[in-house]
Protein backbone atom coordinates (compact mmCIF):
# COMPACT_ATOMS: atom_id res chain seq x y z
CA UNK A 1 0.00 0.00 0.00
CA UNK A 2 1.34 3.59 -0.33
CA UNK A 3 2.68 5.03 2.36
CA UNK A 4 0.77 8.22 4.03
CA UNK A 5 3.29 11.10 2.67
CA UNK A 6 4.46 9.63 -0.67
CA UNK A 7 1.96 7.88 -3.19
CA UNK A 8 5.11 6.84 -4.93
CA UNK A 9 6.81 4.83 -2.19
CA UNK A 10 4.65 1.65 -1.20
CA UNK A 11 5.33 -0.53 1.75
CA UNK A 12 4.82 -4.47 1.58
CA UNK A 13 4.04 -7.30 3.32
CA UNK A 14 5.19 -11.18 2.30
CA UNK A 15 5.38 -14.42 4.48
CA UNK A 16 7.71 -16.99 4.03
CA UNK A 17 7.01 -19.64 1.52
CA UNK A 18 5.91 -22.82 3.09
CA UNK A 19 7.42 -25.76 0.86
CA UNK A 20 8.89 -29.09 1.56
CA UNK A 21 11.46 -29.94 3.94
CA UNK A 22 14.48 -30.85 1.14
CA UNK A 23 12.20 -31.03 -2.07
CA UNK A 24 15.08 -31.18 -4.87
CA UNK A 25 18.06 -30.09 -2.42
CA UNK A 26 15.96 -26.53 -1.51
CA UNK A 27 15.22 -25.72 2.36
CA UNK A 28 11.67 -25.76 2.24
CA UNK A 29 10.47 -24.58 5.59
CA UNK A 30 13.26 -23.00 6.94
CA UNK A 31 11.58 -19.74 5.53
CA UNK A 32 8.11 -20.37 6.46
CA UNK A 33 6.02 -18.41 8.87
CA UNK A 34 8.01 -15.28 7.95
CA UNK A 35 6.82 -11.70 8.24
CA UNK A 36 8.83 -9.85 6.06
CA UNK A 37 8.42 -5.92 5.19
CA UNK A 38 9.48 -4.63 1.98
CA UNK A 39 9.34 -0.76 0.70
CA UNK A 40 8.59 -0.29 -3.09
CA UNK A 41 9.66 2.89 -4.55
CA UNK A 42 8.14 3.70 -8.00
CA UNK A 43 10.02 6.49 -10.37
CA UNK A 44 8.21 8.74 -13.16
CA UNK A 45 9.30 6.12 -15.25
CA UNK A 46 7.64 3.42 -14.08
CA UNK A 47 5.90 0.84 -15.65
CA UNK A 48 8.89 1.28 -18.67
CA UNK A 49 11.43 0.89 -15.32
CA UNK A 50 11.35 -1.20 -12.59
CA UNK A 51 10.91 -0.23 -8.82
CA UNK A 52 13.26 -0.26 -6.26
CA UNK A 53 12.48 -2.89 -3.85
CA UNK A 54 14.08 -3.07 -0.17
CA UNK A 55 13.74 -5.53 2.42
CA UNK A 56 13.15 -3.21 5.84
CA UNK A 57 13.13 -6.41 7.53
CA UNK A 58 16.65 -7.39 8.21
CA UNK A 59 17.26 -10.76 6.23
CA UNK A 60 20.25 -13.38 6.05
CA UNK A 61 19.63 -14.68 2.42
CA UNK A 62 22.58 -15.01 -0.68
CA UNK A 63 20.95 -12.89 -2.90
CA UNK A 64 20.07 -9.52 -0.41
CA UNK A 65 22.58 -7.42 0.13
CA UNK A 66 23.19 -5.43 3.54
CA UNK A 67 20.90 -2.19 2.65
CA UNK A 68 18.14 -4.76 1.67
CA UNK A 69 18.51 -4.58 -1.52
CA UNK A 70 17.43 -7.79 -3.95
CA UNK A 71 19.71 -9.01 -6.58
CA UNK A 72 16.88 -10.95 -8.69
CA UNK A 73 16.70 -10.73 -12.67
CA UNK A 74 13.27 -9.15 -13.06
CA UNK A 75 14.40 -6.09 -10.95
CA UNK A 76 17.19 -5.40 -13.26
CA UNK A 77 17.94 -6.95 -16.83
CA UNK A 78 14.91 -8.87 -17.20
CA UNK A 79 12.09 -6.24 -16.47
CA UNK A 80 9.23 -5.99 -18.21
CA UNK A 81 6.34 -3.43 -18.14
CA UNK A 82 4.18 -6.52 -18.04
CA UNK A 83 5.12 -6.95 -13.91
CA UNK A 84 2.89 -5.50 -11.68
CA UNK A 85 3.43 -5.50 -7.91
CA UNK A 86 1.84 -8.62 -7.09
CA UNK A 87 4.13 -10.55 -9.45
CA UNK A 88 7.30 -8.80 -8.09
CA UNK A 89 6.58 -10.00 -4.59
CA UNK A 90 5.56 -13.41 -5.52
CA UNK A 91 9.08 -13.63 -7.72
CA UNK A 92 10.71 -12.37 -4.28
CA UNK A 93 8.85 -14.93 -2.37
CA UNK A 94 10.04 -17.69 -4.97
CA UNK A 95 13.81 -16.38 -4.40
CA UNK A 96 13.82 -16.90 -0.17
CA UNK A 97 13.50 -20.70 -0.68
CA UNK A 98 14.88 -20.71 -4.10
CA UNK A 99 18.27 -18.96 -3.98
CA UNK A 100 20.46 -18.25 -7.10
CA UNK A 101 24.28 -18.23 -5.06
CA UNK A 102 26.19 -18.00 -8.54
CA UNK A 103 25.47 -13.88 -8.57
CA UNK A 104 25.48 -13.68 -4.48
CA UNK A 105 24.82 -10.25 -2.33
CA UNK A 106 25.75 -11.79 0.70
CA UNK A 107 28.99 -13.96 0.12
CA UNK A 108 28.05 -15.55 3.46
CA UNK A 109 25.21 -16.30 3.01
CA UNK A 110 25.63 -17.99 -0.31
CA UNK A 111 28.64 -20.19 1.11
CA UNK A 112 26.68 -21.23 3.61
CA UNK A 113 23.38 -22.34 1.48
CA UNK A 114 26.07 -24.24 -0.81
CA UNK A 115 28.82 -25.97 2.04
CA UNK A 116 26.84 -25.91 5.25
CA UNK A 117 22.80 -26.19 5.09
CA UNK A 118 22.32 -26.98 8.65
CA UNK A 119 23.95 -23.56 9.61
CA UNK A 120 22.29 -21.75 7.17
CA UNK A 121 19.28 -22.97 8.05
CA UNK A 122 19.78 -21.96 11.82
CA UNK A 123 20.92 -18.33 10.74
CA UNK A 124 17.08 -17.86 8.96
CA UNK A 125 15.41 -19.93 11.39
CA UNK A 126 16.68 -16.61 13.55
CA UNK A 127 16.05 -14.27 10.75
CA UNK A 128 12.35 -15.55 10.89
CA UNK A 129 11.78 -15.61 14.49
CA UNK A 130 12.97 -11.42 14.93
CA UNK A 131 10.24 -10.96 11.65
CA UNK A 132 7.80 -11.89 14.24
CA UNK A 133 9.00 -9.04 16.86
CA UNK A 134 9.68 -6.47 14.30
Amino acid sequence: APSENNIMVWNAVIFGPEGTPFEDGKCGYVWAWGTFKLTIEFTEEYPNKPPTVRFVSKMFHPNVYADGSICLDILQNRWSPTYDVSSILTSIQSLLDEPNPNSPANSQAAQLYQENKREYEKRVSAIVEQSWRD
